[in-house]
């Protein structure tokens, strides 16, 4: 592609974007949120133990529910994402996060649309997950 002022002026403009998005107070708020439950022992505990019996839980939807294990495994998997989710920080950390996602996908929805209408844009990640997936900050969907 060909270099023009336009191009480089857009690049300018996104760039600053950017910057406008990583200073924000919900960018903020997300850091500390994130700094404060990766400091928290027990949350930490708490999330580790989940993705433990998640690896378990992930064996077992092969088989789905002829496993021998599957309903002691499913409810293992819903208590500890309960007992994971109740913590304080975990559940501080998931409200910044979709949070910071709401945002995100605002300004998407705005560039998308200045373009065109007929641009289909995705909310909450909706076209970004496939099936069940969990995240870094240890939420799942399958066990909900």
């Amino acid at each position: 592609m060909i270099a023009t002022m336009d191009y480089a002026a857009m690049l300018d403009r996104s760039e600053q974007l950017s910057n406008m998005i990583i200073h924000s107070d919900v960018m903020e708020v997300y850091r500390q949120s994130q700094k404060e439950l990766k400091e928290d022992k027990h949350a930490q505990k708490l999330i580790r133990a989940f993705l433990k019996i998640k690896k378990d839980y992930e064996e077992i939807q092969r088989f789905g529910r002829y496993h021998p294990d599957y309903n002691t495994i499913m409810k293992e998997v819903r208590k500890a994402k309960r007992e994971m989710d109740m913590h304080e920080k975990v559940a501080s950390f998931k409200v910044a996060e979709r949070n910071l996602q709401q945002l995100l996908d605002d300004i998407s929805e705005f560039v998308a649309y200045s373009v065109s209408e007929q641009i289909k844009v995705p909310r909450e990640g909706a076209l970004l997950t496939g099936g069940c997936g969990c995240g870094n900050s240890g939420g799942c969907g399958c066990a909900s």
